[in-house]
């Protein structure tokens, strides 16, 4: 009964989850994400800088109309180079934007019953895959450093091996103790399975 329901277990992550590649009756127990809170402050600086980028548009635009003689102020074609320039960086600081959301959602982790897969990426070019048996961690944890940490109920999950001590970590989780009991007990009943197979 047990290996009929991994079976079907195996095929609904199979088809829910073709970028992984399952091994013979694996299938994934959870889908951790970043939380949605960092695609918010990702675009609140996107948003601020096109607020400063207007007001300093604004600010020549209007000297240039009722202060000719200050400093501050620009002639027509100074202006005209002016907001192209800034135009530019609109749609530079946009650009900016959808790959710093890309980037972000790129990191995220899949903890099947038998192995951790961790997709990470840093850049638009530097992503790397880590995989790590259940049977090889030695401690799961989670950091909150901050108020803001503790106030959006998101922290740092961090997974250490044994042997090696090599440290595996993915920020801004949501609800982070949730994740840590449910890998704790499936790294539990994975040594447990482990123990209890006789050597050949």
């Amino acid at each position: 009964m047990k290996t009929e329901l991994s079976k079907v277990q195996h095929a609904r992550s199979a088809k829910d989850f073709p970028e992984i590649d399952l091994e013979q009756d694996e299938y994934v127990v959870l889908h951790i994400k970043r939380s949605r809170i960092g695609i918010v402050f990702i675009w609140g600086i996107v948003a601020a800088l096109v607020i400063a980028l207007s007001l300093v548009l604004i600010f020549f635009a209007g000297n240039n109309g009722g202060l000719q003689n200050s400093v501050f102020s620009l002639n027509a074609s100074s202006l005209h180079y002016l907001r192209v320039a800034i135009f530019g960086l609109y749609l530079l600081i946009f650009f900016g934007g959808f790959v710093g959301q890309s980037i972000y959602d790129a990191n995220h982790i899949y903890v099947t019953n038998r192995r951790i897969i961790q997709k990470s990426r840093s850049s638009i070019f530097a992503n790397s895959t880590n995989i790590i048996e259940l049977r090889r961690i030695e401690d799961v944890s989670f950091r909150q450093n901050s108020l803001i940490d503790h106030l959006c109920h998101f922290g740092t999950l961090r997974m250490s091996t044994i042997g090696d001590e090599t440290t595996y970590t993915l920020r801004y989780v949501d609800t982070p103790h949730d994740e840590v009991k449910t890998i704790s007990h499936l790294v539990y009943e994975c040594k447990k399975t482990s123990d209890d197979t006789p050597s050949k």
